[in-house]
């Protein structure tokens, strides 16, 4: 059953509840000072100076003395010290009033006055993407958006972020984009796509909003828990996408990859040319050898497009770049040319019989890393806080004892799909300091997170924002396909307009992108042999690879 939006109460704005209950002190404080120095000085009047005053008139001189007015006709009638020290106190208390109000009422008031609105409708557009929520995923598919000159608009509920976006000139609209008439006003019936991208239940009141307005535009939704998909679907959502399930079928892959000599999954270009990532095991024939050195494209005709260590990405590495267990190659060529890298690349040292795959985090992306590994028949040890059917080891796995009962000293690798980044940095420490050798592979949630875990000791970090925002432009932008959202680098098949015409060395493509030019596709031949003299057509479909700031660069000097 789809849930309803509700009424949100209004206990959940505590910045609104706090600054009324800052501005009743402040009066009911007010109020008391005023009520006690009438008082005092009515008193102080009949005791010390022998005149009578009502409480109108001592009220009336209160008044004066904190507006600083004046003191009127009693001023000359203050003779003894005690009336001189009151009158002192009162002025005192007055300045010190007026100050306190000024943060209390003034600033809150001159602030709103200066502040800009964000707008709640938007004009003249059509064609565009209505991306409805805001989240780390959605930075990703935005900087996608705008690198490839795709209208979008964002509708999110909190002011204050969307105040934010529009002063980041981000297009963005306030209001509940579970709502029809918020929809209306950013013409979702004109609108190309729709992404939902909230939780889940959001996400299905978001579909049925939309259908109210319009049954024919497309719906995109991510869904947190893939049990939910048809759900969705039945909301009215056409694409229903689950990254985490994608995110841990990867995570799987890359170890499997790592610790047998099979290549696992690659990126396959035509009908015989494949693109891989490979780790470099401590031990094995190319370790410790620079890559001029380790004759890789002479003995197995495979060229390396490009390396990752640490998290920073190398184009078209220099012959001097020293190879070690730190390196992750990108390379492409035949299977059998791969098959022969990936050889050299194995140490004799780590295989399978090691020990178990430690699978630590079971839920969504850790069942799924699970899974896979049992339909590849490799053995796991699963280690989650809660107890679960499936988890093999109970425990926290920053706690040392749990990771040794788990036996991380004798796995082939481990794998960290945890759902917080700190927990996953703090836990890749102790394993790299635990077992030195193990295969660290670790999933992120946030990509600033993505040179920490490397910086910790992660062998491979690979990010869910990353993975999502890239499968939701894939599924979007017209022109650009996505080959690859579930690795470390994109990699992807355009149109070059801008580039029509000239040669690759005049294009300077990896001299101004970063990125490299793996093959060509034209009238459905792939072309691999690609030299410096190449001439590039407008209607070729290039295949390039980098990450993914390369491939937004790539898109604003070649669209």
């Amino acid at each position: 059953m789809v849930s309803r939006p509700r009424r949100v109460p209004f206990t959940v704005f505590p910045e609104v509840s706090r600054q009324r209950r800052r501005a009743f002190l402040y009066l009911a404080s007010f109020a008391g000072v005023i009520v006690l120095y009438t008082v005092a000085y009515m008193w102080g009047m009949e005791t010390y100076e022998g005149v009578h005053r009502t409480a109108l008139e001592a009220f009336g001189i209160v008044i004066e003395t904190f507006t600083t007015t004046g003191f009127g006709v009693d001023a000359s009638k203050w003779t003894t010290p005690q009336m001189h020290l009151l009158m002192v106190a009162m002025q005192i208390s007055g300045v010190l009033l007026i100050f306190m109000a000024l943060p209390v009422f003034v600033a809150p008031w001159v602030q709103e006055a200066l502040r800009v609105s964000p707008p709640t409708v938007i004009d003249d557009v059509d064609d565009h993407v209505v991306i409805c929520g805001y989240s780390p995923r959605a930075e990703t598919l935005i900087d996608e958006f705008q690198s490839w000159d795709r209208e979008f608009v964002v509708v999110v509920r909190d002011r204050d972020e969307a105040l934010d976006l529009y002063e980041a000139n981000i297009p963005v609209v306030h209001g509940d984009p579970e709502s029809a008439d918020t929809l209306r006003n950013v013409h979702v019936e004109d609108a190309y796509a729709v992404v939902a991208d909230a939780t889940d239940e959001q996400n299905a009141s978001i579909a049925l909003a939309v259908r109210e307005v319009s049954e024919t535009v497309r719906i995109i939704s991510l869904v947190e828990n893939p049990d939910l998909a048809n759900y969705l679907r039945y909301a009215g959502a056409d694409q229903v996408f689950s990254p985490r399930h994608l995110l841990g079928h990867s995570l799987a892959e890359k170890v499997t990859a790592s610790v047998t000599a099979d290549l696992g999954e690659t990126v396959t270009i035509g009908e015989d040319f494949e693109i891989l990532e490979l780790s470099i095991q401590a031990g094995s024939e190319i370790a410790g050898r620079k890559l001029a050195e380790s004759g890789v494209r002479e003995r197995t005709g495979a060229s390396i497009i490009g390396l990752w260590r640490r998290g920073e990405f190398q184009s078209s590495p220099s012959p001097t770049t020293e190879l070690d267990e730190n390196t992750i190659l990108l390379a492409a060529g035949r299977e059998q040319q791969l098959e022969r890298l990936k050889e050299m690349t194995i140490s004799d040292g780590r295989g399978p019989t090691r020990g178990s795959i430690i699978v630590a985090g079971y839920g969504e992306v850790g069942s799924t890393v699970e899974e896979a590994m049992e339909e590849k028949s490799m053995r796991t040890t699963v280690v989650d806080r809660e107890d679960k059917d499936g988890v093999d080891v109970l425990g926290d796995v920053r706690n040392e004892d749990v990771l040794l009962e788990a036996g991380v000293e004798y796995a082939n690798a481990i794998i960290f799909a945890l759902a917080d980044d700190t927990t996953t940095i703090f836990a890749t420490l102790i394993a790299r300091e635990l077992a030195p050798g193990v295969e660290i592979v670790a999933r992120a949630n946030e990509t600033d997170n993505i040179g920490k875990l490397y910086s910790a000791g992660a062998d491979y970090v690979l990010a869910l924002e990353t993975v999502s925002g890239r499968m939701l432009a894939s599924t979007i932008l017209e022109g650009e396909e996505i080959i690859s959202p579930d690795k470390q680098i994109e990699i992807l098949r355009t149109t070059a307009p801008r580039i029509a015409g000239q040669t690759l060395r005049d294009a300077a493509v990896r001299t101004r992108t970063g990125c490299t030019v793996i093959a060509v596709e034209r009238d459905g031949e792939v072309i691999t042999d690609l030299g410096p003299d190449f001439v590039v057509r407008a209607d070729d479909q290039l295949i390039i690879a980098g990450t993914d700031e390369d491939t937004n660069e790539f898109a604003e000097i070649a669209q």
